[in-house]
């Protein structure tokens, strides 16, 4: 059985390994358009600020790794175009600036999503980055190791984290933002307790505000013009989102989702036979909206690249879906989130209920027991959970990984009053603030 596999990362390897140790007669071949494979791309931020010192300690696995156990994985290998009806990948080697063919059995996309670039003049001017790959962080670090101010445009995870990290380093930071609120995945609750803790660490930040286009001399960015103004700028890291990777997919009847993602079901197949595809280049069900989605996160990636390994090695696995959930460090803040949003719940048609409470985590009378914050949406029809969302300076992290199991067990905020958990003064009150938070609908 020979196995094509497009992409080198968490999704692509999970799924390898899973044939390797299953079948012994699959022939299995990857296809990385870099140099590096299994990388941890949610720690490059904090290489940027020089938590993590080396770019090659986010590695899980090196290439040789992989080799050793059989697979021919190759580097610098990017996919044109893929001929389904003749199970057929075309693939440019860069080294040798060539096209080289592979047929395959199965096919497993696991090419994963580029940064999103602004489509406005100047995009392409030297001190401009988009921060996605070990190579992108390296440029970002020798380009702007010296560089006094950074403008970030985007104030998602990545940006805010960039922000916090460059801030630390004692560098001037402007965050633009064409939304009014810090955070794109956090309802107003937490929103706007991210912007004072920016503003408290003096990031100057410009909300509401489209770039326009970027001004460059002798080849340099030097000016980030936006709807509202036009500012200096030394730098540019743009963080505005990704897509994923599927252009070499057009032609072959594989249905796409509107984000570019390709549709699969739970076995991780598309509806084009003997293609499959896993990781942020692919769709992932949403629990609680009951619908495809695209939230491209590196869990996903490692859970969807097992299944597809497992199915494409001829066992019957699925994927369960997702609940949304998602956290993140801001300076002295955590901000979590879980299930679905005000607005989310809305647009999926859900009426609903919306209860904010303020709480201590521990014990009110424990040193250190700073008040949090958590936001709760329940469904008025089940009287379900259908989303939490959290910040404070502690305590954050325990509270989304357990509403995270209450929403997928689809558990009512009066069954979350009934749970037996855990109490101890330095660790939790009488009555978790999640079921605090449930016991304030009536």
């Amino acid at each position: 059985m020979k196995v094509v596999i497009i992409g080198g990362d968490a999704a692509g390897m999970s799924a390898a390994m899973q044939v390797v140790h299953k079948r012994e007669d699959a022939s299995i071949t990857v296809l990385e358009r870099g140099g590096i494979y299994s990388y941890g791309q949610c720690g490059l931020p904090y290489y940027l600020g020089g938590t993590v010192d080396e770019a090659e300690d986010l590695i899980a696995r090196p290439v040789s790794f992989f080799r050793d156990k059989g697979i021919d994985a190759k580097t610098y290998h990017e996919v044109t175009k893929v001929e389904s009806d003749k199970q057929l990948v075309h693939a440019f080697d860069h080294e040798s600036s060539s096209e080289v063919l592979f047929n395959y059995d199965v096919l497993l996309c696991a090419s994963g999503g580029s940064p999103v670039r602004l489509p406005v003049d100047g995009a392409d001017l030297e001190g401009i980055h988009t921060l996605k790959t070990i190579p992108d962080a390296k440029a970002i670090k020798d380009d702007l190791g010296q560089t006094e101010q950074i403008t970030i445009i985007g104030a998602g995870y990545i940006g805010l984290e960039v922000a916090e990290n460059y801030l630390e380093q004692g560098k001037k930071v402007r965050l633009i933002n064409r939304s009014d609120k810090l955070g794109s995945n956090f309802d107003e609750t937490v929103s706007e307790a991210l912007r004072k803790e920016a503003e408290k660490h003096g990031i100057e930040l410009h909300l509401h505000e489209d770039v326009t286009r970027f001004e460059g001399e002798n080849g340099r960015v030097a000016r980030v013009v936006t709807t509202k103004g036009s500012y200096d700028a030394d730098g540019v890291i743009v963080a505005v989102g990704i897509s994923p990777n599927t252009s070499y997919l057009e032609g072959t009847g594989v249905h796409l989702h509107y984000s570019g993602a390709a549709i699969v079901d739970p076995y991780m197949r598309t509806n084009v036979a003997n293609i499959y595809a896993a990781g942020d280049c692919a769709t992932q069900y949403h629990r609680v909206k009951e619908q495809h989605d695209y939230v491209p996160l590196g869990t996903h990636a490692n859970k969807q690249g097992r299944v597809a390994g497992a199915n494409i090695s001829g066992e019957r696995k699925t994927f369960q879906g997702i609940v949304g959930t998602a956290i993140m460090r801001f300076f002295d803040l955590t901000a979590g989130r879980t299930g679905i949003g005000v607005s989310e719940a809305k647009e999926t048609g859900y009426a609903c209920s919306v209860k904010v409470i303020e709480t201590h985590p521990y014990a009110d009378y424990f040193p250190g027991a700073n008040k949090m914050k958590l936001q709760l949406v329940k469904d008025d029809a089940s009287g379900r959970l259908l989303g939490i969302q959290a910040v404070g300076t502690t305590g954050v992290d325990k509270r989304i990984d357990a509403a995270s199991v209450m929403i997928y067990n689809n558990m009512t905020t009066t069954d979350i009053q009934n749970l037996d958990l855990s109490y101890a003064p330095p660790y939790n009150s009488t009555w978790d603030p999640v079921q605090k938070g449930a016991r304030a609908f009536k």
